[in-house]
């Protein structure tokens, strides 16, 4: 299988030479626009390019208000603090994650709570929420705190693991009913819809990343998606360092942050979201091939759940076991095609090992049987 995997996907991508994870591909208007905005010399958070890369994402995901930020570490940071997270609040995410979801939360002196991640989605399991708070919460008219040490727990993170979204509408109602917020963490879902819905829209915010991995990117950069308009200046002004406006004095209200998106890269973004129904076209074509590819094999394609529409910004399969994993990853990287496997489960790293979790059967699971493999857009898929 991995002498076969390895034809394919050089034949898939018609080069001999090394093929990455996920590269980010410029077609269009980047270089017109970087230069635009070079020429303007409002190359940092001042100018035309931001407001307008904030109204793309506005216009395309349907959420009422896009602030910009440096890097989705930002964004989510900025969610969690207008969602009123504070030093010592518990907030459950899933141990299957980037780091960057509980290094926002690190800095933010709350603390992260493990739980399990669904066979569905690869996102936060409704059921092991719902068991997670059973156990070890008890809801107060101000909400739940943590049976033993009484400590706040204030918000749930899921994250829409590669592109596929989460099971929001039970999460909704598990959150409903112990009273935390949802915040959604939609890293990878720039292009992923919940029945029709954008994915970062259902939660009372959602954080967005355009890393240079990402589906688009603008080298580094991240969004936060508001429900309401005064959630969206609200955000907007902590996010510019609290500054109040003012002809040239400088007054600040409250702490802030100095997380605005340079105009710079902004205008990278708006040449990329022209681009972005294409890429999402294209990566769904290459899916199918995957898919087709790997049917009737040991080894599992990872597919979108079945009420959803997937941006598949990373492919991933299921390997049989541990060694048939070991030995794809490590053929292939051989080979010149970049493999790799899941991240190591949050408790795994030192900073996080005495965090609260539950059962985490699935997520070992995966972490110890998945593979990403390529997924930029291919050229012969078109689009790009």
């Amino acid at each position: 299988m991995t002498k076969q995997f390895v034809s394919f996907i050089k034949d898939l991508y018609q080069t001999d030479e090394f093929i990455p994870l996920h590269a980010p591909t410029f077609a269009g208007n980047e270089q017109q626009y970087v230069a635009e905005t070079i020429n303007s010399t409002f190359v940092s958070s001042v100018g035309k390019f931001v407001d307008d890369f904030e109204n793309h994402i506005e216009a395309y995901t349907g959420t009422v208000n896009a602030v910009a930020t440096v890097n989705g570490t930002a964004a989510l940071h900025a969610a969690l603090y207008m969602a009123g997270v504070k030093a010592n609040d518990i907030v459950i995410t899933q141990a299957l994650t980037f780091v960057a979801t509980c290094n926002a939360l690190h800095h933010m002196g709350a603390q992260p709570a493990f739980v399990d991640v669904s066979p569905i989605s690869l996102g936060l399991c409704p059921k092991a929420l719902e068991l997670f708070l059973d156990e070890y919460a008890v809801l107060t008219e101000t909400g739940p705190v943590h049976k033993t040490t009484k400590q706040r727990i204030k918000a749930v993170v899921p994250m829409h693991t590669f592109g596929h979204p989460v099971e929001l509408h039970e999460l909704i109602a598990v959150c409903s009913k112990w009273k935390v917020s949802l915040i959604e963490d939609a890293a990878e879902s720039l292009g992923s819809f919940y029945k029709g819905q954008h994915t970062g829209t259902f939660g009372d915010y959602g954080a967005i990343s355009f890393n240079g991995n990402k589906v688009i990117t603008t080298g580094g950069g991240g969004m936060v998606l508001c429900k309401t308009l005064d959630a969206g200046k609200r955000t907007k002004h902590v996010t510019t360092t609290a500054k109040v406006p003012h002809p040239y004095e400088f007054y600040h209200d409250e702490a802030g942050f100095n997380y605005r998106m340079p105009n710079l890269n902004a205008a990278l973004g708006c040449a990329q979201m022209e681009s972005l129904p294409a890429f999402i076209e294209n990566k769904r074509k290459l899916a199918l091939l995957y898919a087709d590819f790997f049917n009737n094999s040991a080894y599992k394609f990872v597919t979108e759940p079945g009420y959803a529409k997937s941006n598949y910004w990373l492919n991933a399969i299921i390997c049989p076991d541990k060694q048939s994993r070991e030995k794809l990853l490590k053929n292939a990287n051989d080979n010149g095609v970049m493999t790799r496997p899941i991240w190591q489960l949050m408790h795994r790293l030192p900073m996080f090992k005495n965090a609260f979790r539950g059962d985490l059967s699935y997520s070992e699971f995966i972490e110890s049987h998945l593979v990403n493999i390529p997924s930029s857009p291919v050229k012969s898929l078109g689009g790009v």
